[in-house]
């Protein structure tokens, strides 16, 4: 179940957390892996724990808003291990100021990485994507890293959640233009819940600032304590999530959005 084997996959912000995670369970379940990232060094460490586990992987630097890196990160794809058959859409940012303290030069940076880079990767990836489905039973995959913030509005941080909903809607408007024209790539969004990693522990710092305090831990506390599964979510919890819809088990889920937050949007 949830093999990739054979398989050749391509990940933004692949250097830790989440990306990090998720590389070397792919690398686990028999993908290839290019592993691309602006934290250039970090991304090094990745592809070789994953070399030294018997993975095949390499990185490249990759900044999501310049199509030139995309372009360069999908030709090491194809031409080091010969295809394109899944796209990981996880780089992203998190600025944490409100609506009337961002600045325009923030909220620049937050829409060019969290949609113009998910945007460029699935527009300069499709053709790989299109070209390895048309010889596989199941098609190719895309999968996109939204948010539970994508799906429901956040009081603390509205323009993040502004970001995600359009990856969320952007995935179903991807999903139905790549069906209408015969592509065969399935397009499906995951939506964590509030993970440990480092843009999870920004998120704890944010909303202690607002408080007045430097000191995370009682909201990382208070939110865990809101959590109806009793604790936070770690980058496996995630990585198994993606891993599933990258895989040929996930063959008739395209559009959809896989909420993985503990039951915190249950209520």
């Amino acid at each position: 179940m949830n093999r990739l084997d054979g398989k050749v996959a391509l990940i933004s912000g692949a250097a830790r957390g989440i990306g990090a995670e998720t590389a070397a369970l792919m690398a686990e379940a028999g993908a290839k892996l290019v592993v691309a990232d602006v934290l250039d060094d970090a991304g090094r460490q990745t592809v070789e724990a994953i070399r030294a586990a018997g993975g095949q992987a390499d990185y490249i630097h990759l900044d999501v808003t310049r199509e030139a890196d995309w372009t360069a990160a999908i030709e090491l794809a194809t031409s080091r291990f010969g295809k394109l058959d899944v796209l990981v859409n996880n780089a992203g940012v998190f600025i944490g100021k409100s609506i009337e303290e961002i600045s325009l030069d923030d909220w620049n940076k937050l829409v060019a990485v969290n949609m113009t880079g998910v945007f460029l990767g699935t527009k300069l990836a499709a053709p790989a994507l299109r070209a390895a489905a048309a010889s596989s039973e199941h098609g190719s995959a895309i999968v996109n890293l939204a948010s539970i913030a994508g799906l429901v509005g956040s009081q603390l941080d509205p323009l993040y959640s502004m970001t995600k909903g359009g990856v969320t809607l952007f995935t179903k408007s991807a999903a139905l233009e790549f069906g209408r024209k015969g592509y065969r790539i399935r397009v499906n969004s995951i939506h964590p819940g509030v993970i440990q990693t480092e843009m999870g522990e920004q998120t704890f710092m944010a909303r202690a600032r607002r408080t007045g305090s430097n000191d995370p831990g009682p909201v990382r506390q208070q939110v865990s304590d809101t959590i109806p599964w009793g604790r936070l979510g770690v980058p496996l919890d995630i990585a198994k999530g993606i891993v599933f819809l990258a895989s040929d088990d996930a063959a008739y889920m395209n559009g959809a959005g896989l909420v993985v937050d503990g039951g915190f949007t249950a209520a």
